[in-house]
């Protein structure tokens, strides 16, 4: 992609994230003292397909799932959605405190998806002690998402589709037991924007349809492997809402 891009490359007219880096990349004779280099550009790119494309389209996938799955749970966002929103105009981040029911179903479709259940590897910097583990300098540690977000001492039905678990008093409720974007100083950085992104894709798509199985077709809850877990290959039928 990066040899098809520089044969008609103008630096005057970028088209996409390749051509505005290979136009920084030009700034640099000294390939020593910036970050602008063929193997950043590689990693920035797959970067921005696997943890900002894949993540997303995934948790999304489980979202439409489980909404069509548990047609009572779409009704009430689509009831929250018709007295928030209305059909008159779209989604807005802004919408998002007036709606918890919905910031909770988004919530708790993040829990039970739980598409990177071991999270991402880290390294120890420093020879360490972890709760009377010593951790030298250079260990790999990876972080049991799925235990934290299925803790059956956390969750009043850990293995259940249960927006109320991030529901008090009809509130939205931040629980210290959910982290799908990890947490500290190598949390994810674009938490913000996927949150934004599947609160604006979700809210938009119940919005203008319902989402029900095929007649005469069970839908399956189950994960493949993968970058990330989706769900099994699986169709649904989106109804437009009159």
């Amino acid at each position: 992609m990066m040899d098809s891009h520089r044969k008609d490359w103008n630096p005057l007219e970028p088209r996409d994230f390749i051509d505005a880096f290979l136009t920084e990349m030009t700034k640099y004779p000294d390939k020593t003292a910036t970050s602008f280099t063929e193997e950043n550009l590689i990693c920035s790119t797959l970067d921005l397909f696997f943890a900002g494309t894949e993540t997303t389209s995934t948790t999304l996938r489980w979202a439409l799932l489980y909404m069509s799955v548990d047609s009572e749970v779409q009704e009430k966002v689509q009831a929250e959605i018709d007295r928030v929103i209305g059909h008159g105009r779209q989604p807005r981040t802004a919408d998002r405190e007036a709606m918890p029911y919905t910031n909770a179903v988004i919530h708790e479709v993040q829990r039970m998806g739980n598409i990177i259940p071991l999270n991402v590897p880290r390294e120890v910097t420093a020879d360490s002690t972890l709760a009377g583990f010593h951790l030298p300098k250079g260990t790999m540690v990876l972080t049991n998402l799925t235990a934290l977000h299925r803790d059956p001492k956390e969750w009043a039905t850990p293995d259940t589709f249960n927006p109320e678990h991030f529901l008090e008093n009809g509130q939205f409720k931040k629980r210290e037991s959910f982290l799908p974007f990890s947490m500290g100083k190598r949390a994810c950085p674009g938490e913000q924007l996927a949150r934004s992104e599947l609160f604006i894709f979700f809210t938009a798509l119940m919005q203008k349809f319902t989402f029900k199985p095929p007649v005469n077709e069970k839908l399956s809850l189950k994960f493949r492997m993968g970058l990330t877990l989706p769900p099994v290959n699986y169709r649904i039928c989106a109804v437009p809402r009159l």
